[in-house]
């Protein structure tokens, strides 16, 4: 079994380009090779996979993965930790170096990849910017057909809820557009230096066939956005800014929503049939 990143190395990384972990940029690196193996064997990757890591940091799941016999196109925003990565692939794991492609570059502006195209979305992500990179990515790359990934355990709350819910709301909507998900585990903070002040939570992802055309989702999601501005309101008001009182009850009603529901109450399903009703397409 290959060797794997502990808390010792990770010091001795960090010590080595002079890194001082950010909290602004959610900085958090997993130091337990049992976490990172776990995480694989839950994402269940396979050597045939091409796995798309965001914020690959020190590279403690880079090695997980690589483990597997997969390939990894990491991406990395910071280019003295994109630099780093491949010098320690090479010293840990020399025989997986080339399946490893390190691209310097803002997840959330990524819109091409080199090599084949990822299969799987795993990564270990910021709680700031989880939400918005796991869109992003879903949307920008629809050759990955499942992923996992490691969030703030809140916001893993949020991307699994229901409709009804009390946690239910713009993550977990806009998610269900791509894919169904599900918390599949726990990650304590004492895994993670410098140790956060939250646990973290494993929510796995799998690709579903979206219930409108591709063309329709930015207009959907606006109602998403207008329905969750204010939770309390209920849709017939929420809606009125975008509609117009009036229009927005005859909306809802045609599009067999209760008016007087509220937006946690609705699938994603029943926001495309409130906004092709608004457009007259029914």
């Amino acid at each position: 079994m290959s060797v794997l990143l502990d808390p010792r190395t990770i010091r001795e990384l960090a010590a080595e380009i002079g890194l001082r972990p950010s909290k602004q940029r959610g900085q958090n690196f997993v130091h337990d090779p049992n976490t990172v193996r776990r995480i694989a064997v839950l994402a269940q990757v396979q050597p045939d996979d091409t796995v798309l890591e965001i914020g690959p940091g020190l590279g403690s799941l880079t090695l997980a993965l690589l483990e597997t016999g997969a390939a990894v196109t990491a991406v990395e925003i910071e280019p003295v930790l994109a630099e780093l990565l491949p010098r320690t692939v090479a010293k840990l794991q020399p025989e997986a170096t080339s399946r490893l492609r390190v691209v310097t570059a803002d997840a959330l502006e990524v819109r091409t990849l080199p090599g084949t195209p990822p299969s799987k979305l795993v990564a270990n992500l910021p709680y700031n910017i989880s939400v918005p990179v796991i869109l992003h990515v879903l949307e920008t790359f629809p050759s990955i057909v499942s992923g996992l990934v490691m969030v703030q355990s809140e916001v893993a709350d949020r991307l699994v809820a229901s409709p009804g819910s009390k946690v239910y709301g713009v993550p977990s909507a806009k998610l269900a557009w791509y894919a169904t998900a599900r918390r599949v585990g726990t990650v304590p903070a004492s895994v993670f230096w410098p140790v956060p002040n939250v646990e973290s939570g494993l929510v796995a992802l799998q690709r579903t066939v979206p219930p409108a055309d591709s063309a329709e989702r930015a207009a959907v999601f606006a109602i998403i956005d207008a329905a969750f501005t204010q939770r309390r309101k209920m849709l017939r008001g929420a809606l009125a800014g975008k509609f117009g009182a009036h229009t927005a009850q005859s909306v809802l009603q045609l599009a067999g929503v209760a008016p007087t529901a509220r937006g946690e109450m609705l699938t994603i399903a029943e926001f495309v049939a409130i906004y092709r009703v608004s457009i007259g397409k029914t």
